[in-house]
């Protein structure tokens, strides 16, 4: 059975279809302890320069853009970019907003030129954050623990963090930015649990993220699948979790 997954591909073809718009799934939970772009928004001052690593379609960036003087989106996939330059387009297109392809492991910026970098979801080199940041510029961070769709994954015998102990990634990322100098660095975490309303919600989510690598195209998915929905369903919905943690840092 195939676990290894062509991230980029993926994300090359979903950026195109769907970009990173969520918007259609019912899905409720217990209550979060934060939302990542409210807190993005608390650090951010409207004479503040803004970069999102990782915009996939845009969709966040655009919903906060008149709380920045400029707000830069990039993303490594172009299908994904192509979809926010749609996505500007179709909101007006705000003249503080630019979307760009760009690897976040070589950012093409000066040195110092953002007061506020942000990525959810998405990788970031420590290093370059931290060059890009002015003095006293503010660093966050949420990402998805490994503990995260935990009975999804168990239920399918393969996941994109399947076998990793929680915790792996938060300390890995947490010793990168203490080693490059961020200081006053914080950490806030949560594990809730999730309902999907229906089946086509929860078939939705597993399409158009890699939490399951290469779902529906092992034979036995459609089965599993299935059977999931028939023992985690009840009158609120498709049982499972999310788990997320987050890290905000400062230079």
């Amino acid at each position: 059975m195939r676990t290894k997954m062509d991230y980029r591909t993926f994300y090359e073809r979903i950026g195109r279809v769907n970009g990173w718009d969520f918007s259609s799934m019912n899905v409720s939970s217990e209550k979060i302890e934060w939302d990542f772009y409210e807190e993005v928004v608390r650090c951010t001052d409207q004479s503040d320069l803004l970069l999102d690593i990782g915009t996939g379609g845009g969709e966040a960036v655009l919903s906060i853009a008149e709380k920045a003087l400029l707000m830069v989106g990039i993303d490594l996939s172009e299908g994904m970019i192509e979809t926010a330059k749609h996505n500007l387009q179709a909101a007006g297109n705000q003249s503080n907003v630019r979307f760009l392809h760009m690897d976040a492991d070589k950012l093409d910026f000066p040195d110092e030129f953002f007061s506020v970098v942000s990525s959810r979801h998405s990788g970031f080199c420590a290093s370059e954050v931290f060059r890009v940041l002015s003095v006293g510029g503010i660093f966050l961070t949420q990402q998805v623990s490994e503990h995260d769709k935990s009975n999804i994954s168990e239920a399918f015998g393969r996941g994109q963090h399947f076998g990793i102990q929680p915790s792996t990634l938060l300390k890995r990322y947490k010793q990168e930015l203490q080693q490059v100098g961020f200081n006053d660095i914080e950490v806030r975490e949560y594990n809730v649990v999730e309902y999907y309303a229906t089946a086509e919600d929860l078939m939705f989510l597993l399409t158009h993220t890699p939490i399951i690598p290469h779902f529906g195209e092992v034979a036995t998915d459609m089965e599993r699948f299935e059977q999931f929905v028939k023992e985690h369903q009840d009158e609120r919905g498709i049982r499972t979790n999310a788990a997320r943690f987050m890290i905000t840092a400062r230079k």
